[in-house]
């Protein structure tokens, strides 16, 4: 069985993806399998029909790689990939409508206005206004004053013409890993700088991380099983992770769900699966064995 594995591609989150796709490969191959490097970009369909792989192992995140069009190909090409499919991976990707799915399923989640021309939002600042379609909190702001809207939405439209208006949740960072249907113990995020912005993400030092978070176990569990309900609404498939902020009060809510979570040196999924005693290589190993096709034929 000849793995390739899929990494690069064309969006602003490519050199987080090129981490992600080098650690995946190593561990693959320190399983023993027969595993090879493609990096994409614009000539991902000649380098995966070049390659014939048996299987894709899918590590692109962002646009064309996290949104259900490289699944769709890979499905129309009949090899069987790892992580969700077309449908799920494409309202996962689309904040406004996955949050639209979390209110049609009693999921809590923050107040949210589409853009569309809104000169502001129905419910009190702060606000952090984001692209709908992006990841990595990358072109993401925390609007404290109306006045600083109009350069929070500029900013946003750089990386997406669909932009939308969130409460902002003061309180806790919390993520959930869920792997095969299955929820890890909670993760709490305590950035240094008071933001989980992209460098706080990814430069080692600039991110604390408490496993298990410094919440009571009741909330835990119910962070848990938010996450499950999220993950089963959008319908998604092997490894994904849900991101969440927890008030002051306790109420939790679902901000968003990333269907190909980063596998680098400082990601959430792989340390919350070393908090359950499951090793980066057998986690890999896990995402793998998971792999196929979605579409039945």
């Amino acid at each position: 069985m000849r793995v390739g594995v899929l990494m690069g591609g064309v969006s602003s989150e490519r050199e987080i993806s090129l981490r992600s796709g080098r650690a995946v490969l190593e561990a693959l191959r320190r399983k023993g399998v027969d595993a090879i490097p493609l990096e994409v970009g614009e000539d991902l369909v000649q380098r995966v029909l070049e390659a014939k792989i048996d299987v894709a192992f899918v590590i692109l995140h962002g646009r064309l790689g996290e949104d259900g069009t490289v699944q769709g190909l890979l499905e129309l090409l009949g090899i069987p990939y790892t992580g969700s499919g077309v449908l799920a991976s494409a309202l996962a990707m689309n904040k406004v409508k996955a949050k639209m799915i979390f209110k049609a399923s009693s999921i809590p989640t923050p107040d949210f206005v589409p853009l569309e021309g809104a000169k502001g939002a129905p419910f009190p600042l702060p606000w952090v206004v984001k692209p709908a379609s992006e990841g990595s909190t990358i072109g993401v702001t925390v609007v404290e004053r109306e006045e600083d809207l109009g350069k929070a939405v500029e900013l946003a439209r750089r990386y997406d013409e669909e932009v939308f208006i969130e409460r902002f949740i003061p309180g806790k960072e919390l993520t959930v890993a869920v792997v095969d249907g299955k929820a890890f113990e909670v993760v709490e995020v305590a950035p240094k700088t008071g933001i989980y912005d992209y460098r706080a993400k990814y430069t080692p030092g600039m991110t604390d991380y408490l496993i298990p978070a410094t919440v009571p176990e009741q909330k835990r569990e119910e962070a848990k099983a938010l996450a499950l309900r999220a993950y089963e609404a959008l319908g998604c498939w092997g490894c994904a992770r849900v991101d969440m902020r927890m008030e002051e009060g306790g109420r939790i809510w679902v901000l968003e769900v990333n269907t190909i979570p980063g596998m680098t040196e400082t990601s959430l999924v792989p340390k919350a699966a070393a908090y359950e005693g499951v090793s980066f290589d057998d986690l890999v190993l896990q995402m793998l064995k998971g792999a196929s096709l979605k579409v039945r034929r």
